[in-house]
């Protein structure tokens, strides 16, 4: 987490507040990448590593960060308004293709909207609910605790050198 955003969360000064957003990625959405901003007011904002300036639709929208642990699966879950129906919409959609949903979470701040205040967190979605008035998803990190490292294995079809040893 970043110096300013450190601040930000011990001090809450009222010239800086965050500004959370969520990126839904997948190949059936519209244009493959949904973006939201939590409040009333549409924000454009830049992406990390000079990726250029993005528009974030306006969503009302609660998240509920992982804790940290030293747990394998951290989850992600957040709540999006759905009283037009279109966030369900477009997840059923995207659900029915079977297309998997990656999920961005990043936080700007309201005085510098160029880049996010911190690395953002991305996650696969795993479930989903809804309702008449909310979509509830659950997202979450790849387990990493338990994964094999080197990811590569080396096997004699990779490395045929290896059955002569």
């Amino acid at each position: 987490m970043s110096k300013i955003l450190q601040t930000v969360y011990a001090s809450a000064p009222s010239n800086q507040i965050p500004i959370h957003t969520l990126t839904l990625e997948a190949p059936s959405l519209p244009s493959g990448v949904l973006r939201w901003v939590q409040g009333s007011e549409d924000e454009s904002m830049g992406l990390e590593n000079n990726g250029g300036i993005v528009l974030y639709k306006a969503l009302p929208f609660g998240v509920s960060l992982p804790d940290k642990s030293l747990r394998g699966n951290q989850d992600l879950q957040f709540q999006l308004d759905n009283i037009t129906g279109e966030a369900l919409q477009h997840l059923n959609k995207a659900l029915d293709a079977g297309d998997k949903i990656k999920v961005v979470y990043r936080v700007y701040l309201d005085s510098d909207k160029s880049e996010p205040a911190e690395q953002p967190i991305f996650m696969t979605a795993t479930s989903m609910s809804a309702d008449y008035k909310s979509v509830q998803v659950i997202a979450d990190f790849h387990d990493f605790l338990n994964k094999a490292w080197p990811s590569a294995r080396y096997t004699a079809e990779f490395a045929p050198g290896l059955k002569y040893l």
